[in-house]
């Protein structure tokens, strides 16, 4: 059997959704991103882990009809909003909240007011404080709120930030100013009663002033860093998701010798070559630099008088990955690991306390985030779920 595997650790997500927790306060409510299937992991193995999460946030109708199917209860938020008059008539039937952020959406919500009882009756209005990407200009936001106020809906402002993860970028500033101004203009001329929602994973960390009412993380609780210059074992987040393969084939190569498509490696010395059983058709990404690495975690050797518990506890080998990456395979350097052999497990990312790089490590080799690997993995590798008690 082909080893190529992700392994997702449901405790390490209730860990990471604990440590928003402690991050923010009491009062303030947790709308869990869970996008792109759950930023790749899959949204059926995460969901019993975010059963402590305020409401979930999904991209689209659909994601929030695989929610509705798998049991999921509590609010639902389309932060992109509906995408037709029909969809937002089927999102109410769904009870599904959403953002408002052009006149499109604020006329349908005002043909189509759910009734009194229904969740969909708040409403998440999108403000453009500088991202320029979607919502409303702040000179717009009082004439859009009035109507929808009076036909009974509770607003809550969000926006979104550009550049959270680099804390002294000058527009996170007048960012944060654009908002609490149109904040407080709207709490003051249409409803005192508005709720607030601005910070990402990048701005629970870096802006706790402006936690407001909620807080929308995501890949937080993935267990990369949503930060450009902190790891995420410095924030103290823990990696949902371990990605590995193991070692098919073992060659000895000459000084000289070329390994892979283009021949772009060459051997300066004699190698010993393992060949591991993941590529990019799994979702490990081809354009990896001569930077990225794997880690080797050999088998256990047979018991005998002399292979004492503290000798088991086996070391793990940083291996460089050689030449192009393939779809189906990928090179390592196994020169300098001892006795390696074939079917000792590699690790591609995860398993960071066992010596493994992060997702982030290979990021970085890749000229990428970790949010785009993280998406990018594939269904052909095998799935396995860390089951555990939602509460640590």
């Amino acid at each position: 059997m082909r080893h190529a595997t992700i392994t997702i650790d449901q405790t390490a997500l209730t860990h990471n959704l604990n440590h928003v927790k402690h991050r923010i306060p009491a009062t303030t409510k947790i709308l869990a991103m869970v996008k792109a299937n759950a930023y790749g992991h899959g949204v059926e193995a995460c969901l019993p882990a975010l059963q402590q999460a305020d409401a979930l946030g999904v991209a689209c109708f659909s994601e929030a009809q695989q929610l509705r199917s798998l049991g999921w209860n509590k609010d639902i938020v389309l932060i992109e909003g509906v995408f037709s008059e029909n969809e937002w008539q089927q999102s109410l039937q769904a009870t599904c909240q959403s953002i408002i952020h052009h006149h499109h959406q604020a006329n349908w919500a005002l043909s189509h007011v759910p009734n009194v009882s229904s969740p969909c009756r708040t409403l998440w209005l999108k403000l453009n404080t500088g991202m320029n990407r979607l919502g409303f200009e702040p000179n717009e936001l009082v004439a859009v709120a009035k109507p929808l106020v009076a036909a009974g809906y509770q607003l809550i402002l969000t926006s979104h930030f550009a550049n959270a993860d680099t804390p002294l970028h000058p527009s996170n500033t007048q960012q944060i100013d654009t908002f609490n101004q149109v904040l407080k203009m709207l709490k003051a001329q249409v409803d005192a009663n508005t709720k607030a929602s601005l910070c990402n994973s990048a701005g629970i960390i870096n802006f706790p002033q402006c936690h407001f009412d909620w807080v929308r993380p995501g890949i937080m609780l993935y267990g990369s860093t949503p930060l450009e210059a902190v790891s995420a074992d410095n924030l103290q987040l823990k990696p949902v998701m371990t990605f590995s393969a193991r070692i098919m084939a073992i060659h000895h190569i000459a000084a000289g010798s070329s390994v892979g498509y283009g021949s772009r490696f060459v051997a300066n010395r004699p190698m010993l070559k393992g060949i591991v059983s993941i590529g990019y058709g799994d979702g490990y990404p081809r354009v990896v630099d001569g930077s990225a690495w794997v880690s080797l975690h050999p088998q256990k050797l047979p018991s005998d008088t002399n292979n004492t518990a503290e000798n088991q506890s086996l070391q793990a080998y940083r291996c460089p990955v050689i030449g192009r990456v393939a779809m189906d395979m990928i090179a390592i350097d196994l020169t300098d690991v001892p006795n390696p052999q074939v079917g000792d497990r590699i690790s591609l990312w995860g398993d960071t306390l066992k010596g493994a790089p992060s997702v982030d490590d290979i990021a970085h080799s890749a000229h990428t985030l970790g949010y785009e690997l993280l998406c990018r993995v594939t269904q052909r590798p095998i799935r396995k779920v860390l089951t555990a008690s939602i509460t640590e």
